[in-house]
């Protein structure tokens, strides 16, 4: 498999993350997966938003969690973009997708629409949280999944078996060469993030992985200079 260059939030780095402009624009800009993130509204929507609440990147506040996906919708997402829900991500972009349950509540809701749609190929399902990652397992066997980590040790290849994860995507800063080669040997990808900088490019493909995280569409394009 190729070197993958997944584009986090979209492109977070130049546009509002998590909206349809930012993964409109990953796509463009050639990367060859998008993550997004997941939780629950009020009325059971699956919306794609990093944090629990709004605070940060609407012009609104308050958990989503009690809002309706009507009342979410009237907030500004940055550059007047609204907040999208997964389905609307489906339809808008072409590429792979990697599914990050934020609220272990989004897993059976994730389950049903990538069962109903035909999409186990096409989408990933990540998550922090083993549970999520377990619970979608069982919903819909078929599903591919990886386990995020971000304080890990060698535990983290153990966790993600357990699970029936096949990817870990864990924070660079902390990932070895003896790790990455224990998770490989063990039939698991591994990618690392979030990868900005070029010395970051130059330590990922040093390390062996199978592929970065990034906000940037400047890595997208060094990619083939690191080979």
């Amino acid at each position: 498999m190729s070197f993958l260059t997944i584009g986090h939030r979209g492109l977070m780095g130049v546009e509002p993350e998590n909206t349809l402009r930012s993964f409109v624009r990953a796509e463009r800009e050639g990367v060859d997966a998008i993550e997004l993130d997941l939780h629950l509204s009020k009325d059971g929507a699956l919306v794609v938003m990093h944090d629990p609440d709004v605070d940060r990147t609407t012009d609104g506040a308050g958990p989503i969690a009690e809002r309706t996906l009507a009342e979410l919708r009237e907030l500004d997402a940055g550059r007047g973009e609204r907040i999208p829900v997964f389905e609307e991500v489906v339809e808008a972009v072409r590429l792979p997708l990697q599914a990050e349950i934020k609220d272990v509540a989004a897993a059976q809701a994730l389950a049903e629409v990538v069962g109903a749609r035909d999409l186990t190929g096409r989408v990933e399902v990540i998550s922090f949280h083993d549970e999520a990652l377990a619970a979608v397992r069982g919903a819909l066997p078929g599903a591919r999944t990886g386990l995020v980590a971000e304080h890990y040790g060698a535990e983290v290849i153990e966790r993600a078996k357990a699970v029936g994860a096949e990817l870990v995507s864990l924070d660079i800063r902390r990932l070895t060469l003896e790790l990455v080669e224990r998770a490989h040997a063990a039939g698991l990808r591994v990618l690392g993030w979030t990868v900005n900088t070029h010395d970051h490019l130059r330590l990922a493909r040093g390390l062996g992985l199978d592929g970065v995280v990034t906000d940037r569409p400047e890595i997208r394009r060094a990619v083939r200079f690191t080979a």
